[in-house]
């Protein structure tokens, strides 16, 4: 069974930065992509960062909202994902949720390619 366990978050000021953590468990680890969603209240879940095989190597997409302030990880002996965020400003401020989904390491489908999910993180940005 997938597990997938966020950790990290906090209330930050604007500019600030944290670094979430997701443990994942029950699964070899390379079988999956794996990715962030954030929601805010009121608004949809949206993808913020996700990290597939490309080859032997592993590449990163990231929301354009993002791009340049957040660097998504992965530790594949902690079997761990990381999500760096840098820069912080108040619209970054949600429930962050670790994803895993895809085939084989791909992220087949982009940001619809997720299947499991974690319970998130509260992550807030005050001006």
């Amino acid at each position: 069974q997938v597990q997938l366990v966020e950790s990290g978050g906090g209330s930050v000021q604007t500019g600030g930065s944290l670094r979430l953590s997701c443990a994942a468990s029950g699964y070899t680890y390379s079988t999956y992509c794996m990715g962030w969603f954030r929601q805010a209240p009121g608004k949809e879940r949206e993808g913020v960062a996700r990290i597939s095989k490309a080859g032997a190597i592993s590449y990163a997409s990231y929301a354009d909202s993002v791009k340049g302030r957040f660097t998504i990880s992965k530790d594949n002996e902690k079997n761990t994902l990381y999500l760096q965020m840098n820069r912080l400003k108040p619209e970054d401020a949600g429930m962050y949720y670790c994803a895993a989904g895809g085939s084989d390491g791909y992220c087949n489908n982009g940001w619809l390619s997720f299947n499991y999910w974690g319970q998130g993180t509260q992550v807030t940005v005050s001006s």
